[in-house]
């Protein structure tokens, strides 16, 4: 009897022949990059047309129709909301961008200090910044009263409310995405094309118009996408200074009262609205070249010779520092207030250590804390492994459709968190494939689902960025000495884009423990986030343990900075001392 020689299954076999060659094969792209496919278009571009069927479920177009033939809410929301997220553009603008060239172009007493804590605005959660603002500045805020009591006044002097309440917020929470982005254009500038200029007799103006702005444009555009996405998904902020006809309003009030259709209408014109302004920011940016032919240096400060400008720059930033730092210092005077005492004072009158005791020693109430940890680490696992993969097949990889799959991971950037949840709402709300059958709206997963989508793109670029600086021939020169290229994207590939992946986790899993905008729409009694507990505890009187609840987030992203931090650094040093080697 002869014996046949085992042999694999023809469909294994062919499988194993197209993946000999590793990423030399024409179909190790396509395989690799298959399961990402799905991913992606499974839970974040399949909800968004899930969200455009439900809203013409009912009544067809007629949703739609009151956006553009009638005068009622939706329009005038529709509006409201592109006004505040234009006015914040300009105000976030004005103050960033004067702000780094103050700093980066002069020298003076208290430069320091405010370049230590001018980001601080951007550490604090949407929802505690909001809070904090509110606490400060609006009818019930310490500022306002303390003026009334000060001048014997009737009512609250310089209270903010309604839509002007909303652009402080604004304002003083997200200049820092103009600062960071005007900054880093400033501290690269070529100084010899300004004093180019000058020479030529052109004067201050001519020469911010027709050079500096021009310079910064490309800086400006990509500060101008984040403040007004930003800004248009912003819902705190309206919800603490009573503006309800804005869109993410709309969206939650539709929501609550059970009209789905018209809530996936809302939310489908807002993720319209987001994208247009997206696609014509980058077409702007791309009209012309913005890159400087000159080979000079960096700029350096100049001393402040004028002596009021001598006398004003000491007293500006020490009020520079009282105004930066008061939304923390608020938070945490009332974390340690009694709950329910604060009513018409200018300041608490009643403090005690109750509230952090109750938090750590109540179940109940520390269980927010657990359910955004667990959360938010989920969705930051699963950020990492999808992140970086897609990371390493648009840079390195080769394939037809490489430029959709870049765009459908930053896609959920540009969507308001609003959307993200009504999406999400609308694709499952019954099983199917993506969710293996079950209905995920109502449990546990639908909220990692939630922050996995939403900050999937942090992970992607900072991802992108890390592997942009290894050399592809590290990599190579493994696969040439025989190993695999799964050992060599992990031993070599990984380990050195570790700590850009690090960062990026990091700031999507502090990013995850903060958020509250697409979490007040889907999370449930047993899965409620810190977010949704902080508005919950405000609306009970409760501002003391609210407080508290904000001030161990502040904590929890302050270490999350000083680590990432310490991590860019590190990556700093070793590239210098790379180019050194070399």
């Amino acid at each position: 009897m002869t014996v046949m020689p085992e042999t694999s299954p023809p469909r294994l076999a062919w499988l194993r022949q197209r993946l000999a060659g590793g990423t030399n094969s024409q179909w190790f792209p396509y395989l690799l990059v298959l399961p990402l496919v799905l991913v992606l278009y499974g839970y974040v571009v399949h909800p968004m047309f899930a969200t455009f069927s439900e809203s013409v479920s009912e009544n067809g177009t007629r949703n739609y129709l009151q956006f553009f033939t009638s005068s009622g809410v939706a329009r005038e929301s529709l509006f409201t909301s592109l006004f505040i997220s234009a006015a914040s553009v300009l105000l976030c603008g004005i103050v960033g961008v004067a702000m780094a060239f103050l700093l980066k172009r002069f020298s003076f007493r208290g430069r320091r200090l405010i370049e230590a804590i001018i980001l601080v605005p951007a550490a604090l959660p949407p929802l505690i910044g909001a809070v904090s603002f509110q606490l400060l500045y609006s009818n019930i805020g310490i500022v306002p009263r303390g003026l009334q009591a000060l001048f014997g006044t009737e009512r609250p002097i310089m209270a903010f409310d309604g839509i002007a309440g909303v652009l402080v917020v604004h304002t003083f929470t997200m200049y820092p995405f103009f600062y960071l982005a005007a900054a880093a254009a400033l501290a690269g500038m070529d100084p010899s094309v300004e004093e180019a200029a000058y020479n030529l007799g052109a004067g201050r103006v001519r020469v911010w118009r027709t050079v500096l702005l021009p310079m910064l444009t490309p800086a400006m555009v990509s500060a101008s996408l984040l403040v007004f996405m930003t800004s248009l998904a912003s819902y705190t902020a309206p919800l603490l200074f009573n503006v309800s006809q804005t869109m993410t309003m709309q969206i939650y009030i539709n929501r609550t009262n059970g009209d789905l259709p018209m809530a996936s209408a809302y939310a489908s014109v807002l993720g319209i609205v987001s994208i247009i302004f997206l696609l014509a920011m980058r077409w702007y940016e791309g009209r012309r070249s913005y890159q400087s032919q000159s080979k000079g240096i960096s700029a350096n400060r100049r001393e402040l010779t004028n002596p009021i400008g001598r006398w004003l720059a000491p007293v500006a930033s020490v009020l520079a520092t009282m105004v930066l730092l008061a939304p923390v210092a608020t938070i945490a005077l009332v974390a340690f207030s009694e709950n329910r005492t604060w009513t018409t004072q200018v300041l608490p009158e009643t403090y005690t250590l109750d509230n952090f005791v109750t938090i750590f020693s109540d179940p109940k109430a520390f269980e927010p804390i657990l359910n955004s940890l667990q959360m938010s680490l989920l969705a930051a696992i699963g950020c990492v492994v999808i992140g970086v993969l897609v990371a390493y097949a648009v840079r390195r990889l080769k394939f037809i459709g490489r430029g959709l799959l870049d765009v459908a991971v930053m896609i959920a950037w540009a969507l308001p968190g609003t959307v993200v949840a009504i999406n999400l709402i609308s694709a499952f709300s019954t099983g199917n494939a993506f969710s293996f059958g079950q209905v995920l709206i109502g449990t546990f997963w639908i909220l990692p689902l939630a922050y996995f989508v939403r900050f999937l793109p942090i992970v992607f670029r900072s991802s992108s960025a890390a592997l942009a600086l290894i050399d592809p021939s590290l990599e190579e020169a493994a696969r040439n000495l025989g190993a695999s290229w799964l050992r060599a994207f992990y031993t070599i590939t990984v380990r050195l884009m570790l700590p850009g992946v690090l960062a990026g986790a990091l700031l999507a899993f502090v990013h995850g423990v903060g958020e509250f905008v697409a979490s007040v729409l889907i999370y449930t009694s047993s899965t409620v986030p810190i977010s949704v507990a902080i508005n919950n505890r405000m609306y009970s009187f409760e501002l003391g343990t609210a407080a508290a609840y904000g001030m161990l987030q502040v904590a929890l992203i302050f270490v999350v900075m000083w680590f990432s931090g310490r991590l860019e650094s590190s990556r700093t040093a070793t590239r210098r001392a790379e180019q050194w080697t070399n």
